[in-house]
């Protein structure tokens, strides 16, 4: 299992960079950014940055979208970050949510999430893609590669990932709901006659390693209310008992009320009162190192390839030197010097 942290750009930037140095000598191997860039800085900039300050770590965005980012822009973004310093970038897209609600927007259409997957993965790998009806390529690109994966959790979501990406993220650790989400991926991916097990499973969640529980579910209860409002759109969508969207998601938002983005990932926010603590248990990772390796074992035996960890918390320093000293080792596969 890999094993990745995912960050707001908030200022300084430095301490996004700083925090990335710290993770790769823990031993993480990918860096994710939120890309929400009316709340936070804009991610690509820090990208150069994290980049030059790193040997091997590969980073990328959880996620942009195909609204507020052009997907040949973006391809052209990474295709040039890869030119620079090796093929070290990974791009994760979806729909859209904060960065483009908080200008108004909606979030864009399957159609256009899956051209976009298309666009960015032929121009990111040097390969030409079609356009209104014109074939593009990046004439100085040809070594460049880039896979890019979908986040999602609605049903159409789910097949329209595994039919074309290259990866899923989902944005929870539930290991029930882990189980249908990947299940739904790597069928469609089947059914589209790819091989599913070419389709990487990323879990992103916030982890928080300690002894002091109620802490903890305080310090990550955001991450429910954010889960909450992506899961409100779906009940909204398919409806609640007996929908193609289990209960295990969905049952928990009932007493959600409304959602602010100008707390949108936060500690501490107004509008989380309705998350449980079971909620916060199983949708993150808490406790002792020995209980986050239990769970990690159950995620890794249900397929999960990588466990990204959402540092918004103020444990971050902590968390990174338990998971470098204690987690990640314990997860490794032991091989010796000598047989």
């Amino acid at each position: 299992m890999d094993f990745g942290v995912v960050m707001q750009c908030n200022p300084p930037a430095s301490r996004v960079v700083e925090l990335a140095v710290a993770a790769e000598n823990r031993g993480f191997s990918y860096v994710w950014t939120f890309d929400s860039h009316v709340l936070w800085q804009e991610p690509n900039v820090i990208y150069s940055q994290i980049l030059a300050a790193t040997r091997n770590v590969i980073v990328g965005p959880m996620v942009t979208n195909p609204i507020t980012r052009d997907a040949t822009v973006t391809a052209s973004t990474f295709a040039t970050l890869n030119s620079m310093f090796g093929n070290r970038t990974i791009c994760g897209i979806g729909r859209g949510d904060s960065a483009v609600r908080v200008i108004s927007g909606k979030p864009s259409t399957l159609a256009t999430l899956r051209e976009s997957i298309s666009v960015i993965k032929e121009l990111g790998n040097g390969r030409t893609a079609t356009i209104k009806d014109t074939d593009i390529r990046f004439p100085w690109a040809a070594r460049s590669r880039l896979d890019v994966y979908g986040a999602g959790y609605g049903p159409k979501a789910l097949d329209l990932i595994g039919e074309v990406a290259d990866g899923f993220i989902l944005q929870l650790a539930d290991p029930a709901i882990v189980e249908w989400t990947v299940k739904r991926v790597k069928a469609a991916a089947e059914a589209a006659g790819r091989d599913p097990d070419e389709v990487k499973i990323v879990v992103a969640a916030p982890a928080y390693v300690g002894d002091d529980l109620a802490h903890q579910r305080d310090q990550c209860r955001w991450f429910g209310g954010m889960v909450g409002n992506h899961v409100a759109e779906l009940v909204a969508k398919y409806g609640g008992d007996g929908s193609e969207v289990p209960a295990a998601l969905t049952d928990y938002i009932k007493n959600r009320q409304s959602y602010d983005y100008n707390e949108h990932g936060r500690v501490g926010n107004s509008h989380t009162s309705f998350v449980p603590d079971d909620i916060v248990d199983r949708f993150c990772l808490l406790g002792t190192a020995e209980q986050h390796i239990a769970r990690l074992g159950e995620l890794r035996d249900l397929g999960v390839d990588q466990f990204s960890i959402y540092l918004q918390h103020d444990g971050k320093d902590q968390t990174l030197e338990a998971y470098g000293e204690k987690i990640i080792p314990a997860m490794a596969p032991t091989l010796a010097a000598r047989s």
